[in-house]
């Protein structure tokens, strides 16, 4: 197949598997952001690794609204000049249990190394037991792999 027609290589395969071994090898599992949540600690960040077309945000602000944490979720979208922000509002939800979302962590690739360092600070003794620190970014090979490691992704 891939002799004949190289850009039906993909399709042929996952119908081959389908036929084989069964539609449940190539379906995507569904999406469960409130699984992901249950899973997650303060110290481990959430990230969203983003494909074309994704837009996590408005999963994430409904499932701040369902679990009650509309209020305490605060965001921002990371690029030249927003580390000030970001800084402070890891600080501010460490300390009070907040949300925090920093979104397009790809464009701002000179402050992922700070990223690495608070992550690698962060100690849950030390945190509120509700804060999670969520990220969006594009696959980069800037992204810290530390944080990466230890965070549970979502694609």
């Amino acid at each position: 197949m891939k002799v004949l027609h190289p850009q039906k290589t993909i399709s042929g395969l996952k119908e081959y598997v389908k036929e084989e071994l069964g539609s449940f090898f190539i379906e995507s599992p569904p999406f469960d952001l409130e699984g992901v949540l249950d899973d997650s600690s303060n110290v481990a960040p959430i990230i969203f690794v983003l494909s074309p077309g994704a837009a996590p945000m408005n999963y994430l602000l409904a499932l701040a609204e369902q679990k009650g944490m509309k209020d305490m979720f605060k965001s921002t979208s990371l690029g030249q000049g927003q580390n000030v922000i970001a800084e402070r509002l890891i600080e501010e939800g460490s300390r009070s249990g907040m949300w925090i979302c920093l979104q397009n962590c790809h464009l701002y690739t000179s402050w992922m190394p700070t990223l690495e360092k608070i992550q690698e600070k962060a100690d849950g003794g030390q945190m509120h037991k509700d804060y999670r620190l969520w990220l969006t970014s594009n696959p980069s090979p800037a992204f810290p792999v530390p944080v990466l490691q230890s965070g549970s992704k979502v694609t």
